[in-house]
């Protein structure tokens, strides 16, 4: 399977790994340690050199109980890590933002992707940017505005609720000119889902990958809270077994896109995913 980004074709037929790069001061696993240019290139030549595929970059904490950034302090703080990076080396850079004018910015200085936790609902403006830019794009679900989207819905039949999100994303995707092949989805673990749903939804991104054949999914899990209680209360700092764990599954069900923190660990994990998944093919045959 084939990803457009604006200045290359990423091929998704194995699980592609984007590195996380929070330039923030108050993200809830590494808020504030890569503030600072040399800093942010510094933690990015280490993510090559393990063996990243793409570059998230972000400027706003989407934490629940985090608070909305201006957009011209978002723009502040990535844009000028977008420029040095898409200078200093050659990995694919994606932008972490709901806001058009923060995503525009960012094309402008080098960003291919455009990652819209909000799958289009926030800014009403962001698949005109995304068109005009020819950028790649990853939708997420979520629900409500960015005050809400981490309230919980107990009752909600999580796997028809996600589709329908994404069915929403891709017609409005498609009402701007914006080819498919440009087009991933993120199943937006931890944002207004439960515990409960948050493995509902990995135990079973093979029915979701199935409905929406075509498209990579992309799945978030690392170090997040509901690996904190699965693993009696581990801090973030604690849970990257946790995390390899629920990458893997997502990986094996179907995930073509693994967001992370811990790049050569995963890099390592899917190297035995893939092995084991080349062997259930061949035998298969």
């Amino acid at each position: 399977m084939d990803w457009l980004t604006s200045k290359r074709t990423l091929n998704v037929d194995r699980t592609l790994v984007m590195a996380i790069l929070n330039v923030t001061p108050d993200s809830f696993s590494d808020g504030g340690k890569f503030i600072g240019l040399d800093a942010a290139l510094r933690r990015t030549e280490k993510y090559v050199a393990e063996g990243a595929d793409i570059l998230d970059v972000g400027g706003e904490s989407t934490r629940p109980g985090g608070g909305k950034v201006a957009a011209d302090e978002e723009r502040r703080r990535v844009i000028p890590v977008i420029e040095a990076v898409s200078k200093r080396f050659d990995i694919p850079i994606s932008v972490d933002t709901w806001k058009s004018e923060v995503a525009a910015a960012a094309a402008g200085a080098g960003a291919e992707i455009v990652n819209d936790i909000s799958g289009f609902r926030f800014d009403e403006r962001m698949p005109a940017v995304a068109a005009a830019h020819r950028t790649g794009l990853v939708l997420m679900h979520l629900k409500g505005t960015f005050e809400t989207m981490h309230e919980k819905d107990p009752g909600a039949e999580i796997l028809g609720e996600v589709a329908g999100g994404f069915r929403w994303s891709l017609e409005k995707a498609l009402e701007y000119g914006i080819e498919r092949n440009r087009i991933a989805f993120d199943i937006g673990i931890g944002f207004g889902k439960t515990f409960a749903q948050n493995l509902e939804l990995i135990a079973n991104l093979d029915k979701i990958a199935a409905e929406f054949a075509g498209f990579p999914l992309l799945v978030g899990t690392s170090r997040k809270s509901f690996i904190g209680k699965i693993l009696a209360d581990a801090p973030a700092d604690r849970r990257l077994a946790g995390s390899l764990a629920s990458a893997a599954v997502s990986a094996w069900n179907g995930a073509g896109i693994l967001r992370v923190h811990d790049v050569r660990e995963t890099v390592e994990m899917l190297k035995v995913v893939e092995a084991l998944k080349e062997e259930k093919k061949n035998n298969e045959k």
